[in-house]
């Protein structure tokens, strides 16, 4: 398996095929909007499913990941492997391991955490769940986009935990938004907020991350509220009925980010609706 095509090129999946490309693996690329000038591009995904042993897919949501699949899946077959690396809720996980597997091809769910910043860096990490052996088959393509990888079983579990993940990151967002505009009203300054939470038990890689942007009032996406807001509603979804308080809250602090327009802005932009 030496090459790997990419089907998504929004910001995390640019960022790979960019460190597919440098490794010499990127096989091809294609995105629903046309960006022919990008390395490797192709003009449709059967084509790149046709070029590549490996595909894998980053693009919004389950349905977006549906209507790839409506169009691969007469491209896929013994020999082949898609790897799934959409957000997505466990229920599709299963469906689309069943359709890719119907196809004799492999099938490896692999969500992630790190947003751009890391994808440019080589940092994101895995969560891979799926058929032992087609894991292993892949993780030396991964390598070129990671240092962690985590085998967590079944694709229904890797789905599982990357909504498990993202849920603590939009908790802790509004919490830590919420926490920023009350001493701003206090009328302490940034640097002093700042110098303090770093000697305190809620500091956080989430707040290194997101501290100059906060600063700035830079709300350019490393990950966007509509796709956080997303994630949320498939957790909110799958939660079978578990009551979940602080799942649904911020859930609908995110429905009203989307509603003020702050849909492609960054998650940390749930600043903007406590100070307009």
């Amino acid at each position: 398996m030496d090459s790997i095509g990419i089907l998504g090129l929004g910001i995390i999946g640019s960022a790979w095929a960019e460190r597919y490309a440098s490794a010499g693996r990127l096989g091809g690329v294609w995105n629903r909007s046309v960006k022919a000038d990008q390395p490797g591009w192709q003009e449709s995904p059967e084509a790149v499913v046709r070029a590549c042993p490996v595909v894998q897919v980053v693009v919004a949501d389950p349905a977006a990941v549906q209507g790839i699949l409506d169009r691969i899946l007469p491209a896929l077959k013994p020999g082949k492997t898609l790897i799934q690396s959409s957000t997505i809720d466990p229920e599709s996980s299963e469906r689309f391991e069943a359709l890719v597997r119907a196809t004799g091809a492999a099938y490896v769910e692999a969500p992630f955490t790190g947003s751009k910043p890391a994808a440019a860096a080589g940092k994101t990490v895995f969560f891979l769940g799926g058929d032992e052996a087609a894991i292993t088959a892949v993780e030396p393509l991964l390598a070129c986009l990671s240092e962690t990888r985590f085998r967590v079983g079944s694709v229904r579990q890797a789905a599982s935990i990357k909504l498990a993940m993202n849920l603590n990151l939009a908790i802790q967002m509004e919490g830590f938004v919420e926490s920023l505009s009350f001493a701003r009203r206090a009328g302490i300054s940034d640097d002093l907020y700042f110098q303090i939470l770093s000697r305190n038990m809620g500091h956080s890689p989430l707040i290194d991350l997101k501290e100059p942007k906060l600063r700035q009032g830079d709300f350019s996406p490393q990950f966007s509220v509509k796709h956080m807001a997303k994630d949320t509603r498939l957790a909110s979804a799958a939660a079978g009925g578990s009551v979940y308080p602080l799942l649904e809250a911020v859930r609908e602090r995110l429905a009203g980010a989307e509603a003020q327009g702050l849909g492609d802005a960054d998650y940390c932009a749930l600043l903007q609706l406590l100070e307009g």
